[in-house]
């Protein structure tokens, strides 16, 4: 499979800057684990937590970690080599998504994983539907409102950095010195190597960082081996090992959640393009990332895997790497299914210690905030966006940091818009800019 789907005759693009370049994959291995270092963990966790609610264990719970892992993979590989116009041609990384996760929670607890799947199942479909119309639908997606929600997923993802730098949420070590130690050590030498270093120590500092921090909490006892004991050595993914159940009840939130996350996309791939390639995405790939997220979410339900969407780790790495080939991200996509398919790699992974990966993940998210700061101020900032962003950012922030602010609301309400500040974000974002009138040009007045 000579660099995927080149064609013999083209000459080879070794740039690792260029979106179709092809570096040597001495550079592209440890460049593509980077990005699956980023996302390994979150992209398990979402699967994990819907378990615990609803009470999955032993072998069901296995199968859904271990097709959230293929089925990422698949999706990548889809985004970076799109198959027809499904798939980005970007370096878009795919995972299990946290914003699902109170919609995920709600609907595994009154309807069972198997509802939970249907609702995803149809859900993809719909949104595989919206890829179609971009077009028409961009021009409600004017920098005011990419930018507003690039910046509300940088902005609401830092506390969950933060909480990987204490020791994740949970352990027994949360807030310990140990952790704050490794992770403070790890941010620093990111930040040591990608501004002193060069070469393959500058564009690896990150995957460099956490190796040295792994190592580093192996001295402090801080590694559990047990995973990688238990895990067996080859399993193939097992399609309706969950029977889908199609319940009204359960579509109806989920369809509602993929048109979010069909505009988190649209934010995504332009913090993609703008932060690695300083342009605006085409609608050719919004329309293929788009189409690529509903379709794989659609077969990942028929594999037991969760909603699957862009994963904003990844972008701020891009933005912070400036590394835009989609080779790079998908010969990590390989490693990913490859810890699906081969559970005893899945589960060395697993042994990352949370406060290494929240060293790295810390200055990776700071960037998606930047981006989306450089998508608002990338054309003069008037008083009618100032009251898009303003009010976008009140409600998303605000509202997910008084979850009793909505207790006597009805509780499809709570689920849909008290989870997530990128929700409520782009939801006030989207229907201010439709409300508020334009302002008028001089030449107009």
């Amino acid at each position: 499979m000579r660099n995927f789907f080149m064609k013999r005759d083209e000459p080879i693009n070794r740039s690792k800057y260029d979106v179709d370049g092809v570096p040597l994959l001495r550079e592209a291995v440890p460049l593509g684990l980077q990005h699956i270092f980023a996302m390994f963990l979150s992209n398990i966790a979402v699967p994990i937590i819907v378990a615990k609610v609803v009470g999955i264990s032993g072998r069901d719970l296995t199968v859904l970690v271990q097709s959230a892992m293929i089925m990422a993979g698949v999706a990548t590989l889809i985004q970076c080599y799109p198959i027809w116009r499904v798939g980005a041609k970007l370096p878009v990384v795919m995972g299990s998504s946290f914003g699902f996760l109170p919609t995920n929670i709600s609907i595994a607890s009154g309807y069972g994983i198997s509802g939970l799947l249907g609702a995803t199942f149809v859900g993809g479909l719909f949104c595989a539907g919206l890829g179609f119309f971009i077009t028409p639908l961009r021009r409600f997606f004017p920098k005011v409102v990419t930018g507003t929600v690039v910046l509300t997923i940088g902005l609401s993802l830092l506390p969950t950095g933060i909480i990987a730098m204490a020791g994740g949420s949970g352990s027994p070590t949360f807030g310990s010195g140990k952790n704050w130690l490794v992770s403070l050590f790890v941010m620093s030498l990111v930040l040591l190597l990608n501004q002193f270093a060069k070469g393959m120590a500058k564009t690896s500092s990150i995957l460099i960082a956490i190796m040295i921090g792994y190592v580093l909490a192996l001295f402090l006892n801080m590694v559990e081996f047990g995973a990688i004991n238990k895990a067996s050595w080859f399993s193939l993914p097992q399609p309706f090992y969950f029977p889908l159940v199609f319940k009204w009840g359960a579509i109806a939130p989920m369809l509602i959640m993929f048109v979010v996350t069909a505009v988190e996309t649209v934010g995504d791939v332009t913090a993609i393009t703008m932060g690695g390639s300083d342009r605006e995405p085409t609608d050719r790939e919004l329309s293929g990332s788009i189409l690529a997220n509903g379709i794989t979410s659609s077969l990942g339900a028929m594999f037991n895997s969760l909603a699957n969407t862009s994963f904003s780790q990844n972008v701020g790495m891009i933005s912070f790497t400036k590394m835009m080939s989609r080779y790079i991200v998908a010969v990590g996509s390989v490693f990913l299914i490859a810890a699906g398919l081969i559970p005893k790699f899945g589960a060395i992974l697993s042994t990352l210690p949370q406060a290494v990966i929240g060293g790295a993940s810390i200055i990776i998210f700071s960037q998606i905030t930047l981006t989306g700061i450089s998508i608002l101020t990338s054309e003069p900032l008037t008083d009618r966006s100032k009251v898009i962003i303003g009010l976008s950012l009140v409600f998303g922030l605000g509202l997910t940091q008084v979850p009793g602010a909505m207790v006597a609301l009805p509780s499809f309400l709570a689920t849909l818009f008290g989870g997530s500040a990128i929700v409520i974000a782009c939801l006030v974002a989207l229907s201010l800019n439709i409300i508020l009138p334009k302002e008028q040009t001089s030449s107009q007045k």
